[in-house]
């Protein structure tokens, strides 16, 4: 069985704190991830007002989410300016470069995108992309090799504005496998691969879901006759769930669960697909989900 792993890194805590430890956790089991970093402003705070959902506010409730986050986060851009967290954390990327990570375009702006990329005219979307994709060019000396949406919130105005951007990949939806989307009758030439695991915060506190079971309850969604892919948070599995995350992979060494960077999941014949909106347990609001044809 194989995993093919990916990270989002969200805020500037979870790149300066968050991204070491995955790297030297990741270092000692010999595995390799896709980094997905945002590197615009830190904003995150700003979704203190989806406390109005109840959704949200009962996802908030289940998670530790002041441990989880850190007031920092959840405050942050909110009494204060966002800090820019690539400019203030440039060493971290290269530094995952360097150890042969797979660098990807998470955000500019996580909050911005997360909240109005679907009513953003193609021109902003294409703004914010290329702004995040020249400031990792300018860190890493190199430009991202894929890109995931924040919150798997994606349009179909995003896919076509992303495919001018030559990524080898996509990752912004959920689902399963690797497919090429079709918009509004025209295949693109970026693939998308879909997640087909579910992340921590979906999981805890759900269907008697534990930090002490988490990791074997996680494992259930994996299978031998599909492409897995999994998405960890720099802000959880490089902070409170590090050891958590560290058993895990001691975990896949026991059951000879191969980790696999998400590349690894692509193949030359490769079928059509499209996204729609929809929802996932444990998630609040619609997100991109692979359209069943």
């Amino acid at each position: 069985m194989k995993i093919a792993l990916r990270v989002d890194v969200d805020t500037l805590r979870g790149t300066r704190c968050g991204v070491p430890t995955l790297l030297e956790i990741m270092a000692r089991h010999n595995v390799k991830a896709a980094f997905f970093f945002s590197v615009g402003p830190d904003n995150m705070g700003r979704h203190l007002w989806r406390l109005l959902k109840p959704k949200f506010l009962l996802k908030m409730l289940r998670t530790p989410a002041a441990g989880l986050y850190g007031w920092d986060i959840i405050f942050m851009g909110t009494a204060w300016p966002g800090p820019k967290i690539g400019k203030r954390n440039k060493q971290v990327l290269r530094d995952c470069a360097a150890a042969g990570h797979e660098i990807g375009l998470h955000a500019w702006d996580h909050q911005s995108w997360q909240a109005r990329i679907m009513k953003m005219r193609p021109s902003v979307i294409e703004r914010h992309l290329q702004m995040a994709y020249d400031t990792i060019c300018e860190i890493t000396g190199a430009p991202p090799v894929c890109s995931a949406a924040p919150g798997w919130r994606c349009s179909e105005a995003a896919l076509q504005v992303k495919d001018k951007f030559n990524f080898l990949y996509n990752s912004d939806c959920r689902g399963e496998g690797v497919f090429m989307p079709v918009v509004d009758g025209c295949r693109l030439n970026t693939p998308q691969i879909a997640l087909s695991m579910p992340t921590y915060d979906e999981l805890l506190g759900r269907d008697g879901v534990t930090n002490s079971n988490y990791n074997e309850r996680l494992l259930e969604f994996a299978r031998e006759d599909k492409l897995n892919l999994l998405t960890i948070h720099a802000e959880a599995e490089g902070g409170i769930c590090a050891e958590m995350f560290d058993q895990f992979l001691t975990l896949c060494e026991e059951r000879n669960i191969e980790i696999v960077l998400p590349s690894a999941l692509l193949t030359e014949n490769i079928p059509d697909g499209a996204i729609e909106q929809g929802e996932i347990p444990g998630r609040e609001g619609k997100l991109a989900i692979r359209k069943t044809m």
